[in-house]
């Protein structure tokens, strides 16, 4: 899985919830949500990556 695909996903997911440019993501969150989805999926490798994306996002803005 590529790291640049899954960074664009989360930016692209983040984008449902505020403008393309007011996004509350600075380079160390994008980091750490980018690696808790790598180690999601490696520990369910049938896992939609769609899914874990989503659910990670949704986690980090409720939090």
């Amino acid at each position: 899985m590529e790291k640049k695909l899954v960074n664009k996903m989360i930016i692209n997911c983040f984008k449902q919830y505020y403008e393309a440019d007011s996004t509350p993501l600075g380079d160390k969150d994008l980091e750490d949500l980018t690696n808790r989805i790598f180690r999601i999926k490696e520990e369910e490798p049938t896992a939609d990556l769609f899914e874990l994306v989503n659910d990670a996002v949704y986690e980090f803005l409720t939090n």
